[in-house]
């Protein structure tokens, strides 16, 4: 990235990070069925509806392309990206789970560690 540079256009942000550019659109892009945006704060847009990206903005792509392009396998959900970025309310969620069956509790408390270790990994990633 050029240091003095503040914003980039899509193109310049698709050879940074070497993600194609439909892809990012489509990450940036609103979904019909919530019309709401997939991931928000991904980019700036001028009315005309062009997009800029500030190197936060950069930094957060990263971050969702290292989610879902983890270790070679593709993993396609959105879903998940939002979820480990909202990592405060799944910490909520491990408390909340402690008045479970102990059935349960085991399977609970296994996926719990590994979602704890993911939301550590990524905070690492963010700070």
């Amino acid at each position: 990235m050029e240091n003095n540079k503040q914003y980039f256009n899509i193109k310049e942000v698709s050879n940074i990070l070497n993600l194609k550019e439909h892809v990012i659109r489509h990450w940036d892009s609103i979904d019909p069925k919530t019309k709401r945006l997939r991931i928000e704060g991904l980019s700036m847009r001028t009315k005309g509806g062009t997009r800029y990206f500030n190197k936060n903005h950069i930094n957060k792509l990263s971050i969702i392309k290292n989610i879902l392009f983890e270790e070679g396998k593709h993993n396609y959900s959105l879903d998940l990206v939002k979820k480990i970025l909202s990592s405060k309310k799944m910490e909520k969620q491990f408390i909340d789970d402690s008045n479970t069956p102990d059935k349960h509790k085991v399977v609970k408390t296994n996926n719990n560690v590994k979602l704890k270790n993911i939301i550590n990994n990524l905070k690492i990633l963010i700070s």
